[in-house]
Formats: C-alpha cells, sequence, structure tokens
C-alpha cells in the first residue's frame, strides 16, 4: 500500500477483495494502485493481467459481465513467508453462484501486492 503505515495481511486482502467489488472506475484505479504494485500480476483461467492498467481492465470486464455482483472472502488467510492463500465467493447480483476461487498472492517488498493467481472451482453450467 502507498500510506506511511503498513496494513495487515488482512486489510490488504480485504483491499484486495475491494477492488473487485468498486464499480466506480476512478475509485478502483486508486484501489488497484494502492493493492498493486506498479509491475504486479494478477494470473487465473481467463487473464493474464500486468500492470495497473491490465488489472483495471480486468476488474472492469468482470463488471460489465456481471453488474451488481457480490465477491466475498470465504476462509481465513494463510500466510507462508511472503506467499498468501485465501478463498472467495462470486456471485452475481440475482444471487446465483458464478465460480468458487481460491487466491495464492506474494506479497512484494514494498507491502503491496506482486502477483495473484487465482484457481478456479467448478463453474456453474452456462
Amino acid at each position: 500500500m502507498t500510506d506511511t503505515t503498513t496494513p495487515t495481511t488482512e486489510q490488504l486482502v480485504d483491499a484486495y477483495l475491494d477492488l473487485w467489488r468498486e464499480a466506480d472506475g476512478p475509485r478502483r484505479r486508486v484501489l488497484v494502485e494502492a493493492v498493486f504494485t506498479p509491475d504486479g500480476r494478477h494470473v487465473d483461467p481467463l487473464a493474464d493481467a500486468r500492470g495497473h492498467d491490465e488489472i483495471d481492465a480486468l476488474v472492469a470486464g468482470v463488471h460489465a459481465h456481471y453488474p451488481g455482483f457480490a465477491m466475498t472472502r470465504t476462509s481465513g488467510i494463510d500466510q507462508h513467508g511472503d506467499q498468501l492463500r485465501f478463498t472467495w465467493t462470486l456471485d452475481a447480483a440475482d444471487g446465483t453462484r458464478v465460480v468458487d476461487g481460491l487466491d495464492v498472492a506474494e506479497l512484494a517488498p514494498d507491502g503491496r501486492l506482486g502477483r495473484v493467481v487465482g484457481f478456479w472451482g467448478e463453474l456453474p453450467d452456462a
């Protein structure tokens, strides 16, 4: 994060999930820059986004496809050195489960995320 205080691991992960939930582009961009390093990377089964611009565009795409979605952390946060692991769900606005996921994140030396690798659980039928 970019302020003078170092967030707790829980605060960082929750800020990461907040940026996914943020539909307002300018507010989301502030969160992307606070959570990810400039060369940060998000990789999941459909994306390999590098840097603030690509990560922001990836999240905007999810908002375009699932307007009003809810993303919720469903576990505690396991930490091993600079590696974090946590689970989440993404539900459509009507409450339909879209996907469950597990993310493994790497902390950068400045306290932000350098990389997040997302794994998805079983996808519902289309």
